[in-house]
């Protein structure tokens, strides 16, 4: 089993020899957002039997990157995101294979189960609505259990709901100065580390993109959540490995199933 961290929520995770990719995020630029930190991914990254979107917020559901990928992609996304999100239809009348889940879902790739698993987070496909769908978490079950948190906050049962789990791959920053309501800053991700119990972490959603202009604006926002989740994870979870990675490297974290 092995992790790549291509930036943002951006992860290759490759399990059974079958690839997953979250979220992908394949832009040097998104509206107001720019690519500050770490190469743009190779066309390989782009490669996976299925890719997995965590919820509708264009920095997670980008569309020019979906584009990218080969047809015949399985793309697994939350219930009701075709309806909310126009061009996804589009997407899939060009050769992906869109199916929807909610929290409790199943899908079976190739032989590995991918788990979608409650958010705590926004679903709509901002600035436009009303249209809703649920945020999701997934876990990719396969040689190890990997949690993608995708965007959320903590919430009461979030073990029980996530359940057991080898590898976690949790929000610790955002792209802005200030995070809002429903995201994990470092010191929360940590909380949530250890309420999960996971043999490895993986800190991810931080120190890539950033508004235009603002680069000096509470710059630590963007630098030290990394870190700071690597100094809170020791404290809270402390029997937790965690794998603090740059942008394109890998790690097979030790996982005993």
């Amino acid at each position: 089993m092995e992790v790549t961290w291509w930036g943002h929520a951006t992860c290759t995770v490759e399990d059974s020899g079958v690839r997953f990719l979250t979220d992908p995020l394949f832009a040097r630029r998104l509206a107001h957002l720019r690519r500050r930190r770490g190469a743009l991914p190779p066309p390989e990254a782009g490669r996976a039997e299925a890719v997995l979107v965590s919820h509708l917020h264009a920095d997670h559901l980008h569309l020019p990157s979906l584009a990218r990928l080969t047809p015949g992609t399985r793309l697994i996304v939350p219930r009701g995101a075709p309806a909310a999100v126009a061009g996804l239809r589009r997407l899939a009348g060009r050769g992906l294979r869109v199916t929807e889940v909610g929290p409790g879902d199943s899908v079976t790739v190739k032989g590995v189960t991918v788990r979608a698993v409650p958010a705590l987070h926004d679903g709509r496909r901002l600035p436009v609505g009303p249209r809703r769908s649920p945020a999701l978490g997934y876990v990719v079950e396969g040689e190890a259990r990997t949690y993608f948190a995708g965007d959320t906050g903590l919430f009461d049962g979030m073990a029980e709901a996530v359940g057991p789990v080898d590898v976690a791959l949790l929000p610790v920053g955002g792209w802005g100065p200030y995070l809002g309501h429903g995201h994990l800053d470092a010191g929360r991700a940590a909380r949530a580390l250890a309420e999960l119990s996971p043999a490895a972490a993986v800190p991810v959603h931080f120190g890539t993109y950033w508004p235009i202009g603002m680069d000096a604006v509470r710059p630590h926002e963007f630098h030290a959540p990394g870190d700071e989740f690597v100094r809170h994870a020791a404290r809270l979870a402390p029997k937790v490995a965690v794998h603090l990675l740059g942008h394109g490297e890998r790690v097979r974290p030790e996982v005993a199933r």
